[in-house]
């Protein structure tokens, strides 16, 4: 196998003969040094650039998750405080449901006893009417069957009666009714 580049070695007194292959030339080297400088150069000038940059990032996102942990922080504050305010609400909506109750149940009570004093009120002046009315109707009846009574005796008899006498057989007929009457119940 053959290289494809010529190789000559020098030999011990330098005439002729090939190079070795893993040294490079010195305009290799040279050139090659100025190329790392300025790679070196730059990497050198670029890379505080970088690494400012990247800090500024990483402070720019630390900062921000930050202001979001302490956003959440005072998210879950406030949903705290809502959560208390809500039970604190729903308490007192309770208290005054349970006040309402206690005060429909009061005021149906009161409008019980007022319908009930009311009945009781109707009652006794129905029952005092219809005791005036039966009285009157008593009366009424007393005088009819006073004057039927003493139409028939005198009929019966032939002869009229006198006032107080005929007053005296009216009362005396309506009380034997009355007896009568309370007997057969």
């Amino acid at each position: 196998m053959q290289l494809a580049f010529p190789v000559v070695m020098a030999d011990e007194h330098g005439e002729g003969s090939t190079p070795n292959p893993l040294i490079p030339a010195i305009y290799d080297i040279v050139w090659s040094a100025v190329v790392f400088a300025i790679v070196l150069a730059f990497f050198l000038w670029l890379v505080p650039k970088l690494n400012k940059a990247l800090d500024e990032r990483r402070d720019a996102i630390e900062g921000a998750l930050e202001r979001a942990e302490a956003a959440e922080a005072k998210a879950q504050a406030s949903l705290e405080e809502n959560a208390a305010i809500l039970a604190e609400a729903r308490a007192e909506a309770a208290q005054i449901r349970e006040k309402a109750r206690a005060e429909g149940a009061e005021i149906l009570a009161e409008l019980k006893a007022a319908a009930q004093e009311e009945a009781d009120r109707v009652g006794a002046t129905a029952r005092a009417q219809i005791e005036a009315e039966r009285q009157a109707a008593v009366q009424s009846l007393r005088q009819e069957v006073g004057v039927l009574a003493l139409d028939l005796s005198e009929k019966v008899v032939g002869e009229s009666l006198d006032e107080q006498r005929a007053a005296g057989i009216v009362d005396r007929f309506l009380a034997d009714l009355e007896a009568e009457g309370a007997g057969r119940r």
